[in-house]
């Protein structure tokens, strides 16, 4: 039976680099897959004085990138769980006497 693996980590690559992010001074926990569209959404936020209605575009774009990312780490715990439980029910029939599943009929006692 061959392995299964899941892939883990994210299959967006990181353009904005240690570099812009340190100059941006995006915060550590922002500094992912997505970073490169928060750099210029916090430079319209600070020249628009924040206004919730202004740099619609950019922080639509942002979110957009943040929810694929969750996405896929929910699609990637899913298969983990998924391969989990399949090793689970495998190492439950090795365990049972014989190495096979309980029978439907009962086995009678021995006369």
């Amino acid at each position: 039976m061959a392995e299964e693996e899941v892939k883990l980590g994210s299959s967006k690559p990181m353009i904005a680099t240690q570099a812009e992010m340190v100059e941006a001074r995006v915060p550590i926990p922002y500094r992912d897959q997505c970073a490169h569209l928060l750099i210029p959404l916090n430079k319209c936020r600070v020249a628009e004085f924040y206004l919730p209605w202004k740099c619609e575009n950019e922080r639509h774009t942002y979110e957009k990138c943040e929810y694929e990312l969750v996405m896929e780490r929910m699609l990637q715990m899913q298969k983990i769980r998924e391969l989990e439980e399949k090793k689970k029910k495998a190492k439950q029939i090795q365990t049972q006497p014989g190495g096979s599943p309980i029978p439907l009929i009962p086995s009678t006692a021995q006369a």
